[in-house]
């Protein structure tokens, strides 16, 4: 019961823990404002998760984040036709399709390079990182997109209805956590491509010979997880009213910290949508607990490390328990190998 419930165990101590050195931690205001700081991490867990499900990783989620954040600000700021001597400012509905429109596409080039290529995930997706930052360093030259609120006389204003809005007093941040969650926790849950997703995460040979598309299920995890960078970069942009090309610089390692916080194998076909969001909040509430306090920035680095590998090692030990044990010939009585 207590490596199951680890990351849930772990979030209460947290909570009591700071709670008891800081008179300003236990408050509702407090709570939702850490939720919405967790509903970056959050996001960009789901789709880590759904890839390393699979048996990938993708470590070009925090790039991504960033280039989306660049294409959101660069379109509102309006695109110049020279040709036309006409500046097109698109409404903001239109700003987040194009965005989560190129998070999927970013997603889907490390999927066929990793499904169709058979590229290693960790490379082609760390090939893509770099690529996706230095595209929005081009983009923006090194600098920062501000003022991203529109104005109304060209109909592009509600950018910063993502970061600063609320919904019966929970910010908007949140509630498209939660959906994004409910939604991500449905198709593994309800879904034929989630058990798809499981079982070619178990055992991909066996999966392919039990009639699953294994490639188009690989392919289709990296583009959701894509489009979950995109969404985290637009809400991220709208929070910091701008936007630049650093934003989201080992993001992907956070979101990769809170799916093994949660219980899931790096080696596939183990985790849970309700654990990566109880690791992406001890992340998250860990963090902004240090800040409360007044902890140096660098012993935030070693306390999140230090979660991180411990999280591993109980992931090691359940898995290892969860293993059957081979079985034993007796004289007499021979045994076939067992294989897959």
């Amino acid at each position: 019961m207590l490596l199951e419930g680890r990351a849930f165990f772990a979030l209460i101590a947290i909570i009591i823990v700071f709670s008891l050195l800081s008179p300003y931690y236990f408050s509702l205001a407090n709570f939702l404002t850490m939720a919405s700081h967790v509903a970056i991490f959050g996001i960009l867990a789901i789709g880590m998760l759904l890839v390393i499900l699979n048996g990938g990783i993708d470590l070009s989620v925090g790039s991504t984040l960033g280039l989306c954040g660049v294409i959101a600000g660069f379109l509102m700021q309006g695109v110049s036709i020279p040709t036309l001597g006409y500046t097109f400012y698109p409404p903001v509905w239109v700003v987040v399709i194009l965005t989560c429109a190129l998070g999927g596409f970013v997603g889907l080039v490390n999927g066929v390079l990793v499904a169709r290529f058979k590229v290693p995930a960790f490379v082609a997706t760390l090939g893509v990182m770099y690529v996706a930052r230095g595209v929005a360093l081009l983009i923006t030259n090194g600098l920062t997109y501000n003022n991203l609120g529109g104005r109304t006389a060209l109909g592009n204003t509600g950018f910063n209805w993502l970061g600063f809005n609320r919904l019966l007093d929970v910010p908007i941040g949140v509630v498209v956590l939660v959906v994004v969650a409910l939604i991500g926790n449905l198709v593994l849950t309800r879904t034929a491509f989630g058990r798809w997703l499981y079982a070619s995460g178990g055992n991909e040979r066996a999966a392919e010979l039990s009639g699953v598309p294994v490639k188009p299920v690989q392919i289709t995890v990296y583009v959701l997880s894509g489009v979950c960078a995109a969404i985290a970069g637009l809400i991220l942009s709208s929070q910091l009213t701008s936007a630049g090309p650093t934003a989201g610089v080992s993001y992907e390692l956070t979101a990769i910290a809170a799916v093994v916080i949660g219980g899931a194998a790096l080696t596939g076909g183990r985790g849970t949508v309700r654990g990566t969001m109880l690791g992406a909040f001890v992340i998250g509430f860990l963090s902004d607990g240090l800040v409360i306090i007044g902890i140096s920035s660098y012993w935030q680095t070693v306390f999140t490390g230090a979660v991180i590998v411990l999280a591993v090692l109980l992931n090691a030990v359940q898995y290892r328990r969860r293993s059957p044990k081979p079985a034993t010939p007796t004289p007499g009585h021979p045994t076939l190998a067992k294989a897959g």
